[in-house]
């Protein structure tokens, strides 16, 4: 069986999606869902079982010698999340403990990590380098630092020979596609702006505040929810070499192709509007993201990554645009 926490997530069931192309129905997806529409996101599954985030570890205990491994991409994701004692128990305790569970059932783990972990990125988005390297980063919000703290953890576990005996952390660049619809203001701007470009309203975009980037080009390295399950797929099956790695394709793209390549799938032209970066956000702003991803190209991933075009076309053809959006 394969564990997924946050199975019922963006990422999560779009990997279950994936897993059940493939044949693979043993699936143990570990959720919360609430009152909302969350759970039209695995309404097309095949699933073993659906466990509470509260009962994994009982469940484990009764189940866990049939687990092959544990994709852990459950967490607050919120950047703008301050309750640190919610935070630090659901997103860095609990992954401690998944880690500990797997390293004694030596089974194996593959988690998400964020490149909110950088920061600014003044100080680079570089995957290669060791403990000393990464404690010099300064993630700027308390999610970012959550998943720095344990990335920073799991090292020194595995530095010290206590890991799971193979273990890959997932620096999630600016993911985007289908079944995020419940993830509200931390929804991407495919999702949140389709219907208006689809409509011809005008949709808003960040001014620079900054003389070095125009309005609209701030840069995020935007990647495919498709393509974060093609490379989790691998690791599971194919990944030899644990460690943290960057998951982006290698190639910055600005807010206004974004919505470029939101306004092409639709046959229109995007109007867009400029507005102030809110006064609370600006320190904290990033204007360049972009993930190396030679780390993970020599760990043996061939794989092609999907165009920013290529992938917003998808989203919105076969997703956004149908009378049923959900994968």
């Amino acid at each position: 069986m394969l564990v997924i926490t946050g199975g019922a997530g963006f990422i999560g069931s779009v990997l279950g999606a994936r897993l059940n192309e493939l044949g693979r129905s043993d699936l143990v997806i570990v959720d919360r869902f609430g009152t909302g529409a969350k759970w039209r996101n695995i309404a097309k599954r095949d699933f073993f079982e659906i466990v509470t985030i509260e009962g994994l570890f009982a469940w484990l205990d009764r189940f866990g010698k049939r687990v092959e491994a544990v994709f852990h991409l459950g967490a607050n994701s919120s950047t703008t999340a301050n309750d640190a004692d919610e935070i630090i128990a659901g997103n860095l305790n609990y992954s401690i403990a998944l880690w500990r569970w797997c390293a004694a059932a030596g089974k194996r783990l593959i988690y998400a990590s964020s490149a909110a972990t950088y920061g600014d990125g003044a100080r680079g988005f570089d995957d290669q380098g060791g403990i000393a390297e990464l404690k010099r980063l300064r993630p700027l919000n308390l999610y970012g630092w959550s998943k720095h703290a344990f990335d920073l953890w799991a090292m020194r576990e595995a530095a010290s020979g206590h890991a799971p005996p193979l273990w890959f952390g997932l620096k999630l660049f600016n993911v985007f596609g289908p079944n995020e619809y419940h993830k509200g203001d931390m929804m991407s701007l495919v999702a949140k702006n389709y219907a208006h470009i689809a409509s011809g309203e005008p949709v808003q975009l960040f001014k620079s505040h900054r003389p070095d980037f125009a309005d609209g080009e701030q840069r995020r390295d935007f990647i495919y929810a498709k393509d974060c399950a093609a490379v989790m797929l691998w690791l599971l099956s194919d990944g030899h070499t644990s460690g943290v790695f960057n998951l982006g394709t290698g190639v910055a793209r600005s807010f206004r192709d974004l919505m470029r390549a939101v306004g092409a799938a639709c046959g229109v032209e995007p109007v867009i509007e400029y507005i102030d970066i809110p006064p609370a956000i600006r320190p904290s702003y990033q204007y360049f993201t972009e993930a190396p991803i030679e780390k993970l190209r020599r760990s043996g991933y061939t794989a092609r990554f999907t165009s920013l075009e290529e992938a917003v076309a998808d989203c919105v053809s076969r997703h956004l645009a149908a009378n049923d959006p959900y994968l």
